[in-house]
Protein backbone atom coordinates (compact mmCIF):
# COMPACT_ATOMS: atom_id res chain seq x y z
CA UNK A 1 0.00 0.00 0.00
CA UNK A 2 1.23 3.60 -0.71
CA UNK A 3 2.09 5.97 1.83
CA UNK A 4 0.08 8.53 3.52
CA UNK A 5 1.92 12.02 1.63
CA UNK A 6 0.55 10.03 -2.02
CA UNK A 7 -2.83 10.69 -1.53
CA UNK A 8 -4.41 13.91 -2.96
CA UNK A 9 -7.86 13.50 -1.68
CA UNK A 10 -9.98 11.52 0.66
CA UNK A 11 -13.86 10.56 1.07
CA UNK A 12 -14.73 9.56 4.44
CA UNK A 13 -18.51 8.71 5.67
CA UNK A 14 -20.29 11.54 7.55
CA UNK A 15 -20.94 9.96 11.27
CA UNK A 16 -23.90 11.13 11.69
CA UNK A 17 -25.18 10.49 7.64
CA UNK A 18 -23.96 6.69 8.64
CA UNK A 19 -25.62 6.96 11.94
CA UNK A 20 -28.58 7.59 10.45
CA UNK A 21 -28.42 5.71 7.57
CA UNK A 22 -27.56 2.59 9.73
CA UNK A 23 -30.57 3.22 12.17
CA UNK A 24 -33.26 3.70 9.40
CA UNK A 25 -32.14 0.37 7.43
CA UNK A 26 -32.32 -1.87 10.78
CA UNK A 27 -34.87 -0.16 11.81
CA UNK A 28 -36.69 -0.97 8.34
CA UNK A 29 -35.38 -4.68 8.65
CA UNK A 30 -36.62 -5.34 12.17
CA UNK A 31 -40.36 -3.52 11.63
CA UNK A 32 -40.48 -6.24 8.23
CA UNK A 33 -39.56 -9.03 10.41
CA UNK A 34 -41.80 -8.04 13.27
CA UNK A 35 -44.47 -7.60 10.86
CA UNK A 36 -43.84 -10.83 9.58
CA UNK A 37 -43.95 -12.86 12.84
CA UNK A 38 -46.72 -11.05 14.69
CA UNK A 39 -49.19 -10.96 11.96
CA UNK A 40 -50.47 -13.70 10.38
CA UNK A 41 -50.79 -13.48 6.96
CA UNK A 42 -53.92 -14.95 4.69
CA UNK A 43 -51.31 -15.71 2.13
CA UNK A 44 -48.23 -17.53 3.79
CA UNK A 45 -46.39 -15.91 0.58
CA UNK A 46 -46.86 -12.39 1.91
CA UNK A 47 -45.49 -13.89 5.17
CA UNK A 48 -42.07 -15.34 3.54
CA UNK A 49 -41.38 -12.27 1.33
CA UNK A 50 -42.00 -10.04 4.42
CA UNK A 51 -38.80 -12.10 6.25
CA UNK A 52 -36.61 -12.46 3.35
CA UNK A 53 -36.74 -8.27 2.34
CA UNK A 54 -36.45 -7.65 6.07
CA UNK A 55 -33.37 -10.19 6.21
CA UNK A 56 -32.28 -8.35 3.21
CA UNK A 57 -32.48 -4.81 4.83
CA UNK A 58 -30.36 -6.12 7.94
CA UNK A 59 -27.69 -7.62 5.35
CA UNK A 60 -27.53 -4.21 3.53
CA UNK A 61 -27.03 -2.50 7.27
CA UNK A 62 -24.17 -4.23 8.14
CA UNK A 63 -22.85 -4.11 4.51
CA UNK A 64 -23.15 -0.15 5.23
CA UNK A 65 -21.75 -0.71 8.82
CA UNK A 66 -18.50 -2.23 7.11
CA UNK A 67 -18.31 -0.26 4.27
CA UNK A 68 -18.65 2.78 5.98
CA UNK A 69 -15.26 1.99 8.33
CA UNK A 70 -13.40 2.33 4.84
CA UNK A 71 -12.62 5.80 3.37
CA UNK A 72 -12.03 6.60 -0.19
CA UNK A 73 -8.65 8.03 -1.64
CA UNK A 74 -7.41 9.82 -4.40
CA UNK A 75 -3.78 8.83 -5.34
CA UNK A 76 -1.86 9.51 -8.25
CA UNK A 77 -2.43 5.44 -9.25
CA UNK A 78 -6.26 6.29 -9.36
CA UNK A 79 -9.24 5.72 -6.98
CA UNK A 80 -8.80 3.29 -4.22
CA UNK A 81 -10.26 2.33 -0.65
CA UNK A 82 -8.13 2.91 2.48
CA UNK A 83 -7.95 -0.99 2.93
CA UNK A 84 -6.14 -0.79 -0.97
CA UNK A 85 -8.96 -1.94 -3.03
CA UNK A 86 -8.61 -0.43 -6.49
CA UNK A 87 -11.72 1.57 -7.83
CA UNK A 88 -10.65 2.94 -10.84
CA UNK A 89 -7.15 3.26 -11.78
CA UNK A 90 -6.38 7.09 -13.54
CA UNK A 91 -6.21 5.68 -17.39
CA UNK A 92 -9.68 3.98 -17.31
CA UNK A 93 -11.20 7.49 -16.08
CA UNK A 94 -13.08 9.21 -18.94
CA UNK A 95 -14.48 12.17 -17.62
CA UNK A 96 -16.16 12.93 -13.92
CA UNK A 97 -19.69 14.43 -13.75
CA UNK A 98 -20.81 16.56 -10.12
CA UNK A 99 -24.07 18.52 -12.12
CA UNK A 100 -27.32 18.55 -10.22
CA UNK A 101 -28.92 15.72 -13.33
CA UNK A 102 -26.78 13.40 -13.63
CA UNK A 103 -27.42 9.97 -12.08
CA UNK A 104 -24.85 10.21 -9.29
CA UNK A 105 -25.28 9.18 -5.20
CA UNK A 106 -26.11 11.66 -2.90
CA UNK A 107 -23.76 14.71 -2.11
CA UNK A 108 -21.22 12.25 -4.93
CA UNK A 109 -20.03 12.35 -8.25
CA UNK A 110 -20.20 9.89 -11.46
CA UNK A 111 -16.97 8.89 -13.07
CA UNK A 112 -17.86 7.31 -16.98
CA UNK A 113 -15.19 4.69 -17.65
CA UNK A 114 -13.06 3.91 -20.83
CA UNK A 115 -13.94 0.35 -20.37
CA UNK A 116 -16.41 -1.53 -18.61
CA UNK A 117 -15.43 -2.65 -15.32
CA UNK A 118 -16.95 -5.84 -12.83
CA UNK A 119 -20.13 -5.02 -10.88
CA UNK A 120 -19.02 -3.72 -7.13
CA UNK A 121 -21.40 -2.25 -4.70
CA UNK A 122 -19.87 -0.68 -0.90
CA UNK A 123 -23.17 0.82 -0.12
CA UNK A 124 -22.89 4.62 1.30
CA UNK A 125 -19.60 4.64 -0.41
CA UNK A 126 -19.43 3.96 -4.03
CA UNK A 127 -20.63 1.33 -6.66
CA UNK A 128 -19.67 0.48 -9.88
CA UNK A 129 -21.66 -0.80 -12.89
CA UNK A 130 -20.93 -0.96 -16.43
CA UNK A 131 -18.93 1.97 -17.45
CA UNK A 132 -19.26 4.14 -14.53
CA UNK A 133 -18.46 4.60 -10.77
CA UNK A 134 -20.83 6.26 -8.31
CA UNK A 135 -18.72 7.85 -5.05
CA UNK A 136 -21.03 9.43 -2.26
CA UNK A 137 -24.08 8.32 -0.26
CA UNK A 138 -22.95 8.97 3.36
CA UNK A 139 -20.08 11.34 2.48
CA UNK A 140 -19.95 15.06 2.81
CA UNK A 141 -20.55 17.00 -0.14
CA UNK A 142 -17.31 19.04 0.69
CA UNK A 143 -15.07 16.09 0.60
CA UNK A 144 -16.87 14.78 -3.05
CA UNK A 145 -16.63 18.23 -4.08
CA UNK A 146 -13.30 18.25 -3.51
CA UNK A 147 -12.03 14.93 -5.17
CA UNK A 148 -14.47 15.48 -8.36
CA UNK A 149 -12.66 19.07 -9.15
CA UNK A 150 -9.17 17.10 -8.43
CA UNK A 151 -10.09 14.10 -10.85
CA UNK A 152 -11.41 17.07 -13.20
CA UNK A 153 -8.17 19.39 -13.02
CA UNK A 154 -6.09 16.16 -13.77
CA UNK A 155 -8.29 14.83 -17.13
CA UNK A 156 -8.11 18.58 -18.34
CA UNK A 157 -4.38 18.66 -17.68
CA UNK A 158 -4.22 15.02 -19.35
CA UNK A 159 -6.26 16.25 -22.41
CA UNK A 160 -4.05 19.54 -22.74
CA UNK A 161 -0.89 17.30 -22.35
CA UNK A 162 -1.91 14.93 -25.14
CA UNK A 163 -3.00 17.97 -27.32
CA UNK A 164 0.08 19.40 -27.22
CA UNK A 165 2.08 15.92 -28.09
CA UNK A 166 0.04 16.27 -31.24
Amino acid sequence: MAEHDDILAEVRASPMRRGVGLLVIWCLGALLLWLALTRSPANAGFQVMLIAIGLGALWVGEMLRRATTQAIELTQEGLRTSDGEVIVPWDQIASVDRGAFAFKPSNGFILRLVSRAPLRWRPGLWWRWGRRVGVGGVTPSTQTKAMADIIGLRLQSDRAARQDSL
